[in-house]
């Protein structure tokens, strides 16, 4: 088996509705209702399931939880202007720019937080 790319994650979360605010107006993502009423956010070619914590859907994660995902992102604009972006939403950086390495190279980085204290890293490749 060769396993070609991501089609999608899932994020356990508190607060849909906060979770849907931060990644439509901090991050561009658009949000999709889909079969059964469940929520996602669309991106590319990729898609963010979201499941209401204490209501997941099954399958699930044996142990489904906010707050426990660290996902990185490559962004299309500059380091610098999703800078100027974060703090114009008032969006703290908590880390960044700094150096990192990507799936196929090296990136640069900065980090915030969603709603449920998830770490985002958005970078730019090198």
């Amino acid at each position: 088996m060769k396993v070609n790319r991501l089609d999608h994650l899932v994020l356990t979360v508190r607060d849909l509705d906060a979770t849907v605010d931060f990644y439509q107006r901090v991050l561009g993502m658009q949000a999709v209702t889909f079969k059964g009423g469940r929520h996602a956010l669309t991106f590319g070619t990729s898609k963010i399931n979201l499941h209401q914590a204490g209501h997941e859907f099954e399958p699930k994660a044996a142990h489904p939880a906010p707050g426990t995902a660290d996902l990185c992102f490559v962004v299309d604009d500059p380091i610098d202007q999703v800078r100027a972006e974060l703090r114009a939403q008032r969006v703290e950086i908590e880390e960044g720019p700094v150096e990192r390495t990507g799936a196929t190279g090296p990136i640069l980085s900065v980090y915030v937080r969603d709603p449920d204290q998830n770490l985002i890293e958005l970078s730019n490749y090198l």
